[in-house]
C-alpha cells in the first residue's frame, strides 16, 4: 500500500463517533443534528426534471472535458455573478463536486519529488486541502484564523523561506467553518506572492451563494480582473452546486481559471477516470441557468440565521458570518469537546468541536474552544436547537 496513506488523519465525523461511542443521548429529545453540512433544503424542481429528461444520455460515454453546453452554462454564470469574461473551451471544466477537485488538483500540481515540497491552507480548515497534500508527497503548512479580525487568515504567519517552497495555497472564501470573505486586498497580497514564488492558488468558493447582505462576495476570478490579471495566471477557482443548489448527492460542479494549468488538469482527470454523467450535466446546465430557486434559497437561510443568531448569542460567543451556513461560536470555559459531548447526552443536539477542525500551529489551535454549528435543517428545527443549545449552555455555566 501507499505508505502515505499513514499520514492521514481521520476526519473530523470519524473521530467524533469513535467520541460518542457508546454515549446515550437523552431518549426524551428527538436528535437534532448541526454537526454536517449536508443541505436540507428541497431540490429545485426544475434540476430534478431535467435529470430524469436526460437518462437517456447513460448509453454514451460522456467526454472528462465535459458538453459543450455545459461549460458555456459554468461561464454564463460566471459573467452573470462576477461580470468576468471565461472562455468556456479553455477557461471551464466540469468536476465531480468541488470535494474531488480540491484534492485531485493537487495530485496534478504538486511535484513531490522535490525537496520541501510545501501546500500552505488556512487554519481552521477544510481536511481534503491536508490530505491532497500528503498523498502527493508534500507537506502542509498551516496560517491560522485571527479571532480579532472577524476570523480572517493571518497569512503573515507563514514566513517568506516557506513561501518559497510553497507548490499550492489552498484558500477558502466564504471560509468554512468561519464564513470569513477575503478582500480585495487580501487577494492582492497572495497575487503578489504567487508572483514571486511561482505557487498555484486554488480558491475553494463554494459557499459564495449562502450570504445575509445587499453584498455578494467577492470571488477570487473577479479579484484578479480588477487588479488586471484577466489571465487569472497561477488560479483556479472551485464552485459547486451543492450548496447553492441543495443537490449534494448530484457531486457537480466546475474549476475555471488559468487555461494552462487547467489544460495539464485536464490531462491528469482523462486518466484518472472523472467524467462527469450525461444526465447530471444536464441537470447541471438546468441549474445553473436559473437563479430563482438560488434566491429562495438564500432567503430562507438569511430567516434562519435572523432568528437563531441573537437567541445563541446570548449564551455563546457568536455573531453573524459574512456567509455560509456555519455558525462559528466560542463555548464557556473554552473545551469545547467537552461541551459538545455533554450537550449531546443532555439535548441530544449534535455539534462539531472546533479543535477537530483545525491543527496546533504557531503554538495554538485556533478551532480549540469552538463549535461549528451547520444551519442546514428547516427554520423550525434549527430553531428548536437554538432553544435547546440556550438552555443547556445556561446550565453548563453553573455547573
Amino acid at each position: 500500500m501507499n505508505p502515505l496513506l499513514q499520514r492521514l488523519q481521520p476526519y473530523p465525523f470519524e473521530r467524533l463517533r469513535g467520541l460518542t461511542a457508546g454515549l446515550q443521548p437523552n431518549p426524551d429529545l428527538r436528535p437534532i443534528s448541526l454537526g454536517i453540512g449536508e443541505p436540507k433544503h428541497p431540490t429545485p424542481p426544475l434540476v430534478e426534471d431535467a435529470l430524469l429528461a436526460a437518462l437517456s444520455g447513460l448509453s454514451s460515454y460522456p467526454a472528462t472535458a465535459g458538453e459543450p453546453a455545459l461549460r458555456e452554462a459554468a461561464a454564463g454564470w460566471v459573467q452573470r455573478r462576477y461580470g468576468v469574461l471565461l472562455d468556456p473551451a479553455t477557461q471551464v471544466l466540469p468536476v465531480n463536486g468541488s470535494r474531488e477537485a480540491l484534492f485531485s488538483l493537487g495530485q496534478a500540481v504538486i511535484d513531490g519529488s522535490r525537496s520541501g515540497a510545501t501546500v500552505v491552507c488556512p487554519n481552521p480548515f477544510y481536511q481534503v486541502y491536508e490530505g491532497a497534500a500528503l498523498l502527493a508527497g508534500a507537506q502542509p503548512a498551516f496560517a491560522n484564523s485571527d479571532p480579532t479580525r472577524n476570523f480572517a487568515t493571518d497569512w503573515s504567519q507563514i514566513d517568506e523561506a516557506t513561501w518559497a517552497r510553497t507548490q499550492l495555497l489552498y484558500v477558502c472564501s466564504p471560509g468554512n467553518p468561519t464564513g470569513a470573505v477575503m478582500p480585495l486586498a487580501e487577494w492582492e497580497r497572495l497575487f503578489a506572492l504567487s508572483d514571486r514564488h511561482g505557487f498555484v492558488i486554488a480558491s475553494d468558493e463554494c459557499y459564495s451563494e449562502i450570504y445575509f447582505g445587499d453584498q455578494a462576495p467577492l470571488g477570487s476570478l473577479q479579484a484578479a480582473q480588477r487588479l488586471g490579471r484577466s489571465d487569472f495566471r497561477r488560479l483556479v477557482a472551485f464552485t459547486s452546486l451543492s450548496k447553492r443548489s441543495n443537490v449534494p448527492g448530484m457531486r457537480s460542479g466546475f474549476v475555471a481559471g488559468d487555461a494552462q494549468v487547467l489544460k495539464q488538469y485536464l490531462l491528469y482527470r482523462t486518466y484518472h477516470g472523472s467524467a462527469m454523467n450525461p444526465a447530471v450535466q444536464r441537470a447541471s446546465i438546468a441549474a445553473w441557468n436559473d437563479e430563482a430557486h438560488v434566491q429562495a434559497n438564500r432567503a430562507l437561510y438569511k430567516r434562519k440565521f435572523e432568528q437563531v443568531t441573537p437567541l445563541l448569542s446570548e449564551v455563546l460567543d457568536v455573531a453573524l458570518p459574512d456567509a455560509g451556513f456555519y455558525l462559528w461560536a466560542g463555548v464557556p470555559g473554552g473545551d469545547d469537546v467537552d461541551y459538545t459531548l455533554k450537550l449531546l447526552a443532555q439535548y441530544n443536539v449534535a455539534v462539531l468541536p472546533g479543535s477537530f477542525l483545525a491543527r496546533n500551529a504557531h503554538g495554538a489551535n485556533p478551532g480549540a474552544g469552538r463549535i461549528r454549528m451547520a444551519l442546514v435543517a428547516g427554520v423550525e428545527e434549527c430553531l428548536e436547537a437554538a432553544h435547546r443549545i440556550h438552555q443547556f449552555t445556561k446550565e453548563y455555566r453553573s455547573s
